[in-house]
């Protein structure tokens, strides 16, 4: 067990930085910006159908309001990142948020398809924006055990964000009602976005000493032929998966883009070596930095089962059951509600029990997953969302013992100057992972539901067993980070002498 820290006062100073007695409130509103932005990428779902009768417009056509704003989002995690590591975070998040709002309303007031897909491609490019600065602010604001505590919160909003989409998406059309009730998906961001932007310069930091003390020209700060390799190779692996009726045609773009990532990989370091710039990834983040390679590994693959189980129950729930989109959302409550608990909690056991604790939630999402899996299998009633709510309920347990913590561990003891990249990247991980996993599972759906003759019982089986196949590989990262490392704790103050800080 390791030593408890008591949180530091108001004004204190800690390892030479000043507590900020405003940390607290600072961290809630950038993350109610993050998890409108987190939001923003599942609720629309819900609302596909309600856009093709408003808009006239076919399933194949309105599908890229969704994939879009997925693929936008990605491309922007790790430049912006970078940016706020070097401009300071109440800048880009200012920027962002403003850019998130303005996109919001347009969305919102789009009269064609084409105007929206547009408006989504930028809103999604600004949300992701929006990401690496909340893991960025918690890096340069908290320390020790209340950095994990924070860092709870941020996993809590992430892996509720993806959860409750899908209800919140429900109610929205349900209380705004058809054909016009989907514009209020994009309106709702409008008015929180607003208060957001007013609390920001008042509460967020502005540039530290070291970023005030930094004369050197901005463009001798970035690294702009990273950014297009890595935004290259992000495009590339990330198009086929979300154009996954077309992968056949596309496939050999994920070739494409393990070669820009290789290529990426062999600039950064060169940079690196080199020392006339900063690199956009430093790569001594997966060589020397503890736990962060595994955890980044870790929260790829598990992304993968994660996110697709609310496509599949979706699809499970409305095409095959018949269910409305807000019975559908209904229907996993009990994950979200269980992942917003665990997640919150997580952050702070985290210190205590470390690697363990993700092991542990791996377990509950195996053993909840199965049993829902089974379940479903056999009630194809009315009676499926209710016999399957308590495994449902333990999934959620274990998620949110997976996300939270492991995003405490793997960013723990980044270095702050780093904070912003590290994050970005962690995040872009988790968005690849997303993709696949969408794809993949709903792929794998509806060929079971055509080979076993329109029987969705089998059909959701067969998907829901497939993203346990991906929870048992994070389940193995994880046990392996244990056996090679031992069990890493959350320290009372970060390592920087690994990067040489």
């Amino acid at each position: 067990m390791s030593t408890t820290q008591r949180p530091a006062e108001p004004g204190s100073t800690v390892s030479g930085y000043q507590v900020d007695p405003r940390r607290w409130r600072a961290l809630g509103v950038t993350l109610a910006a993050g998890f409108m932005g987190l939001l923003d990428v599942s609720i629309v779902a819900v609302a596909l159908p309600s856009i093709e009768k408003s808009l006239g417009v076919s399933a194949s056509g309105v599908q890229w309001v969704v994939s879009g704003y997925t693929l936008a989002f990605g491309l922007a995690l790790v430049p912006a990142g970078r940016l706020g590591d070097a401009l300071g975070r109440r800048k880009m998040f200012i920027i962002s948020l403003g850019g998130f709002v303005l996109t919001s309303a347009l969305c919102g007031a789009a009269p064609s398809l084409l105007l929206l897909i547009i408006a989504r491609l930028v809103q999604g490019f600004t949300a992701g924006m929006l990401g690496p600065q909340n893991s960025g602010v918690i890096q340069d604001l908290f320390r020790g055990v209340e950095r994990g505590r924070a860092f709870g919160l941020y996993g809590a909003s992430v892996g509720l964000s993806t959860a409750v989409g899908p209800i919140v998406g429900g109610v929205i059309l349900a209380v705004f009602g058809e054909p016009e009730g989907w514009r209020w998906i994009f309106y709702v961001n409008v008015p929180i976005g607003l208060v957001a932007l007013a609390l920001a310069p008042r509460l967020l930091p502005g540039r530290n000493e070291e970023q005030a003390a930094d004369t050197t020209p901005v463009r001798r700060r970035l690294d702009p032929v990273g950014t297009v390799l890595l935004g290259a190779a992000v495009l590339a692996m990330m198009l086929p998966l979300l154009e996954y009726d077309r992968f056949r045609d596309l496939w050999w773009l994920i070739v494409v883009g393990a070669v820009l990532l290789v290529g990426f990989a062999r600039w950064e370091s060169r940079v690196a070596r080199i020392g006339h710039r900063p690199p956009l990834l430093d790569p001594r983040l997966l060589t020397s930095t503890p736990g962060y390679a595994s955890g980044s590994a870790l929260g790829l693959t598990y992304f993968v089962g994660f996110s697709g189980i609310f496509i599949v129950l979706a699809l499970f729930f409305q095409l095959g059951l018949g269910y409305s989109p807000l019975h559908s959302g209904l229907a996993v409550t009990s994950f979200a509600v269980g992942s917003a608990v665990s997640a919150w909690a997580g952050g702070a056991l985290v210190a205590r029990w470390g690697r363990w604790l993700t092991v542990y939630g791996l377990c509950l999402v195996v053993g909840g997953l199965m049993v829902a899996a089974f379940v479903l299998r056999t009630h194809t009633g009315s009676s499926a969302a209710l016999v399957s709510a308590a495994p449902l309920l333990v999934a959620g347990i274990g998620s949110g013992m997976v996300i939270t913590p492991n995003i405490t561990l793997t960013l723990g003891e980044v270095p702050v100057r780093m904070a912003g990249a590290a994050g970005g990247a962690l995040q872009t991980g988790q968005r690849v992972g997303s993709s696949i996993g969408t794809a993949l599972l709903a792929g794998v759906y509806y060929t079971v539901l055509g080979v076993a003759g329109q029987r969705p019982g089998t059909a959701i089986f067969t998907a829901l067993l497939f993203a346990v196949g991906f929870v048992l590989v994070a389940l193995a990262i994880a046990v392996l980070e244990l056996v090679r490392g031992g069990d890493r704790r959350v320290r009372p103050e970060p390592i920087h002498e690994a990067l040489g800080e």
